[in-house]
Parts: structure tokens; sequence; C-alpha cells
């Protein structure tokens, strides 16, 4: 399936208005997991670092919902968000210049390419790196931008069934997709040979977050894929399932899981 042409829909129903476009972050960080596992690592990273001035770098920003939630967290930090798609650059910053955002800019880059060394205190990297096929020339490069100390978060599919592999003789459920998922050690190692000096690995999507993930996000994709017309349905079917995806969002952030389709990743310079 191709995630792109659905975003792009999302996208022109959700730019119309600022409030339209907050109450879309509000719905991804509902309803999204990797949003919930995200979140709490930044809450912690940020635990006491609100009061002083950091840099940041949101490497793939996306819709840019994750750099939305960190300029809200302190006018100190100054944050750039880069991303290859320049229709949601401009999108992103026209939004961010609407609600007075003043500590945020984007712009395009290509990850292979970018490195401002010593730039960035931290680097967030949400479903990126499956994107892209020069992973550790990325990582080089994130670690030659971070200052010493400085923190790299990665939310990225694993090898245990992420995009909804589960075999050697399935495809990824997103198509622009150029693996299906990293082996824990396979990420922690290319890190380590990208020069970070230490890394911390750990699943997410266990058994609750992965039944979360095709209540909330593979069922609706596939409907939407199949015909428009289930955007009239979306609001019903969420009604039922929503409150299922909640509670199995709360037990995947809040327990530990021997495997899971997901991994959240942190390295420090």
């Amino acid at each position: 399936m191709q995630y792109d042409p659905i975003k792009r829909v999302l996208g022109d129903v959700f730019n119309k208005t600022p409030f339209l476009r907050r109450v879309f972050y509000n719905l991804l960080d509902l309803l999204l997991l990797r949003a919930w596992h995200v979140h709490k690592e930044l809450n912690e990273w940020a635990a006491h670092r609100r009061g002083s001035e950091q840099h940041i770098l949101d490497a793939g920003s996306g819709f840019g919902q994750y750099t939305y939630k960190l300029s809200g967290m302190s006018s100190k930090w100054r944050i750039l968000a880069v991303d290859v798609k320049e229709e949601q650059v401009s999108d992103c910053n026209r939004f961010m210049r609407n609600i007075g955002r003043h500590n945020v800019l984007f712009k395009i880059a290509d990850l292979v390419k970018f490195r401002e060394p010593e730039s960035y205190d931290l680097i967030l990297s949400v479903d990126v790196m499956e994107h892209i096929l020069e992973d550790v020339e990325v990582f080089r490069n994130f670690q030659a931008s971070l200052r010493p100390g400085g923190m790299l978060l990665i939310s990225t599919p694993s090898d245990q069934g992420g995009s909804d592999v589960h075999g050697d003789d399935e495809t990824s459920f997103i198509e622009e997709h150029v693996r299906d998922g990293y082996n824990i050690r396979e990420i922690e190692d290319k890190l380590r040979l990208a020069g970070f000096s230490k890394v911390q690995a750990r699943y997410s999507y266990g058994k609750p977050g992965q039944v979360s993930w095709r209540l909330s996000m593979k069922y609706p994709l596939l409907m939407l894929n199949a015909s428009k017309i289930f955007f009239v349905l979306l609001p019903f079917y969420y009604l039922v399932t929503f409150p299922v995806s909640l509670v199995l969002n709360w037990l995947d952030v809040n327990g530990r899981h021997p495997s899971g389709t997901g991994l959240i990743v942190k390295a420090w310079k």
C-alpha cells in the first residue's frame, strides 16, 4: 500500500485552518502509539532542560507534529525541522507563523547530505530510517551534528514484524519502506560504528501495541486506500475502536517487551 497519497489527502483536509491542524496533531498524538513512546522519551529528556536554551533537529519532520510538541515545551528552545517533501515544509512553516511559534524553522534537506557539526543538543528521527538506504551515512551525519553529550532519539520498525512483515515471503505494508525493520543488535552496532559512545535500544509495539496498531492504523488505512468514501465512515469506526486503542497504548508504553514490532533507540555522543 502507498502511504504518501493518503498523507497528501489528510494534509489537504487539515491544512485549511490552524485550528484544524491543531486538531489533526492532537488526533495523531492519541492514535499513534509511536507518538506515545516518543513523547515519553521527550518528556524525560526535557525534565531539567525547559529553562535553558537548547538546539534541536527534527530529522524527517513529516507533518511537523513533533516539532509542534517541542516548540510548545519551551520558548527558549530553537528547533530546525527538515524534510525532503517541499509541500510539507511549506505547510508547516505557514502554520507555525500563523500560531506565532517563532522558535521554529522548517526547511528542505536530504539527511544523507545534511551535516551541521556540533550544532544540536537533541536530534529526533521518527519513522524515517526505514525510508533511507544509506543509514550508516545518516547516522554519521547525526553524530557529527550533535554537541558533546547530545542525544539522538529514533523510532523505527523492528525486524520482529515491523511494517507488518512476518516472513521472507511477505512484503512491507508501506511500499515506501526500503527495509522492513531493524534487528535490535544491528541498529546498535551501526550507531556505534557511526561514532556514538553509548546506545540504548528497547522494543515498542509489544502484544498490546500490535493489536492497537491494527485497530487504529492498519485497518483504517486499508479502507481509505480502497475508497475515499471511508473518510465519512471513519468517525463511526473510531467511536467503537478508539477506547480500546487508548487502553492498549497505555499498556504498551508502560510495559517492558521481550520483543516488539517497533524500536525506540537512544544514542549519545
